[in-house]
This record gives structure tokens, sequence and C-alpha cells, in this order.
């Protein structure tokens, strides 16, 4: 943390509404979600240098790795904070961020933890808050129930989708990878993919109480079982 403390900002609260003239005068500000260990990171940041990327992730050593990664390269555009989704509204302004990437959240099968999903509409309402009119989700995920359920909830919220695929990989790899997604390509994976687009009517925190989820098992409310193969791709992951 020490050697990386020009890349962890510790008061993001200090910065709202102001990110990108407080960094170098950025043209635009993109969050990243659980940035892991930081090559999505790392690559995208490159890719984009006029663009400030935050990075957001909650676990300390993972977040460390990821400063380590943009420090080795010589990345000045990228900012990293301690935290999760839950402080997005109080260190961005309304409307402050042109794009937020999610990539491979957990699921949460379990109906009872619906609500934990980060394509829950509790947490939509979030990324809208902060994201500009025309503004956009990337969401990726190897999970198919995960992602079917979703797509029901942006269109719930008041979200125009794009890009939808259930094999984003399918002629080719495709975009930057993250570290998951290229262990997952390599064992044959298939990835789904969409572009959730910010409208006016889009709801957010202002819209007040969320709708309430029920029957929203991803094992059962759509049908689905889950493969030996996905309980093997989990274990993989730990």
């Amino acid at each position: 943390m020490e050697r990386c403390a020009d890349l962890l900002v510790e008061t993001p609260e200090e910065f709202k509404d102001r990110w990108c003239e407080s960094f170098g005068g950025f043209r635009s500000v993109r969050i990243e979600l659980g940035c892991g260990k930081g090559r999505f990171t790392a690559d995208c940041a490159e890719a984009d240098p006029d663009v400030l990327l935050i990075a957001i992730e909650r676990d300390p050593s993972a977040l460390v790795m990821a400063m380590e990664l943009a420090r080795s390269r010589e990345i000045q555009n990228v900012r990293y904070l301690l935290g999760d989704v839950g402080m997005l509204d109080a260190v961005f302004a309304p409307g402050e961020a042109e794009r937020i990437y999610l990539n491979f959240p957990d699921p949460w099968p379990k109906s009872r933890d619906a609500k934990l999903r980060l394509t829950a509409p509790n947490f939509l309402r979030r990324y809208a808050q902060v994201l500009a009119a025309g503004g956009e989700l990337q969401f990726k995920t190897d999970n198919t129930p995960l992602f079917d359920w979703s797509l029901d909830q942006f269109a719930a919220e008041g979200w125009t989708l794009r890009e939808v695929t259930h094999d984003l990989h399918e002629n080719g790899v495709t975009g930057i990878l993250t570290g998951y997604e290229a262990k997952f390509i390599d064992q044959g994976l298939k990835i789904n993919r969409l572009v959730a687009v910010r409208e006016p009517e889009t709801k957010t925190l202002a819209d007040g109480e969320v709708p309430r989820l029920r029957d929203a098992s991803l094992c059962d409310a759509r049908g689905y079982d889950e493969s030996k193969e996905t309980h093997a791709k989990k274990e993989h992951r730990l």
C-alpha cells in the first residue's frame, strides 16, 4: 500500500464532482467495480489514456496486486479505491461517469440472496445515479442463469440494451479480457456480455423503494440446474 500510495485514493469523497480536473484534466471518468488483480484495469487504462479510470476493489490483497501492476507498467490515468459498490453515490456526483465496467460478479444463486446480485434493482439504480444520460454499463459473466435474470432487471429498470450475446468470443477473442475470462476461454466456457445504456427514464435512487424480488433462485425460477461443470469451475476459482 505504501509503495503505491500515489495510486490509492484514501479520501475519495473529497473529489466528488471534480475527479477529472483533480488528477490531470482527463476527458471523462470511467469506473470499474471489483477490479481484482487488475489485468483488465491496466489494459483498459492503457487503451484510453485521456480517460481517468477509477478501479474499486474490496479485497486489500487484490488491490495491492492491481496497483503494483499499474505501477510496473507506468500507467498514469488510473486510481484505486478500497471499497465496494455501496460507496458510489458518496464519491461520484450524479452524471459524473460515462461508463461502468462490471465483470464476473458473484451470482448469489439462492433466491434469498438475490438482492446481493450486482445487477439487482437496488444496485442498478446506484449505477444510473452516477452515469450521465447516454452513459453505459458493460456487463460480462460466465453464468448464463445470472445473465438471463439480469436481462429482465435491466429492462424493468428502464435501461436500453445493446450488444447482447451469450457467446462473446464465438468468432475469436474479442475485446479486453479479465484474468478470469482468459482462463474461462482456455476451458472452452462461453462468456455472456451486454451493454446497458442509461436513458433519461432509467430509474435512479431518486425513484424510491425498489421492487421486492420474489422466486429469484437462479437454479429454479427459470428452470436451470447447476451442472457439474459449473461446480467444478467455481472450485477452480477458489
